[in-house]
């Protein structure tokens, strides 16, 4: 488990975790989102000890990053894929990081199996692209079979089987009753991937929930209607100020429920052919909550 507690992070002017309190669960996949600068990386860097906080605590298992005797065996973290030396091998890269923890060196020939590195071990991880550097790291995440996983971005680089194999190993890390944090900006994946969401928006909690509540509570849920008489039903359904627009023979309704739709069209004598509601995406979700936080936003071309 890992439990933020008034986690703040100051450089010079900027918050750039500002009270932060909330906890990462056991058994499930945590996705971390947020828009660019909201303190997602430096967030994470807190909780394995890489920085250190201006105020508050993050503790893994009861204890900060730093009291752990021996990190690699409670805490797995994959945040940069590029650090390592580029001249040595990804067998030698991961055999003294082993020996530092007091790990077997069988459990080095483990990880590269289970990273589909083994036929490469032996090269230099300077040569490695971004994709196999990524699957090097999450070795050294899973080195000492840890209860705890952190993955920042973990698909960058990695091709559409690498992509379902990530999403397989940590669901399966997961369901093994391990805590695991991923952070993504690849929201269709993450809605194929995580169990709970937990957003941050300008250093500050923006929702910490299950998927399911996160989508419900955008209040964005489309309805989708079709009719011989969609005009008619639209100039109804705009007096009761409800939103309704057609889009290729359909009309897509929201501002009221499903059985409100059937009762104006029923009263009318509207015929109609479906009524069905949408769930909104993780993205229409997403972006809807996070509106207010983004701090780079880019524009149209002149």
């Amino acid at each position: 488990m890992i439990q933020l507690t008034g986690l703040t992070k100051v450089f010079g002017r900027k918050r750039a975790v500002d009270d932060l309190t909330c906890s990462v669960e056991p058994g499930f996949v945590t996705g971390f989102l947020g828009p660019n600068g909201a303190g997602k990386s430096t967030t994470m860097r807190m909780i394995v000890g890489l920085d250190r906080p201006t105020s508050g605590t993050a503790t893994v298992l009861g204890k900060t990053y730093h009291e752990l005797k021996h990190p690699l065996r409670s805490v797995g973290a994959l945040l940069d894929a590029r650090q390592v030396h580029p001249n040595r091998t990804a067998r030698a890269h991961l055999r003294w990081l082993a020996a530092s923890n007091k790990l077997p060196k069988s459990r080095v020939d483990e990880v590269l199996n289970i990273v589909g590195l083994t036929d490469v071990a032996g090269k230099p991880a300077g040569t490695f692209s971004l994709g196999m550097s990524q699957r090097l790291g999450i070795a050294v995440a899973l080195l000492g079979d840890p209860e705890v996983l952190l993955f920042d971005e973990p698909v960058n680089g990695l091709d559409p089987e690498g992509i379902r194999w990530i999403r397989t190993l940590v669901r399966d890390l997961a369901s093994e009753g391990r805590t695991v944090l991923v952070s993504s900006h690849l929201l269709a994946e993450m809605a194929n991937t995580a169990d709970r969401l937990l957003v941050i928006g300008r250093g500050q909690l923006i929702s910490s929930s299950t998927m399911a509540d996160f989508l419900t509570s955008s209040g964005s849920d489309t309805i989708r209607v079709r009719s011989p008489q969609l005009d008619r039903l639209q100039e109804l359904l705009t007096a009761q100020n409800a939103s309704a627009q057609l889009a290729d023979g359909v009309l897509l309704v929201r501002g009221v429920s499903t059985e409100q739709v059937g009762e104006l069209a029923a009263g009318h004598g509207i015929v109609l052919h479906e009524l069905a509601a949408q769930q909104a995406s993780l993205e229409e979700a997403y972006m809807r909550l996070t509106d207010d936080a983004v701090d780079y936003r880019a524009v149209g071309a002149p």
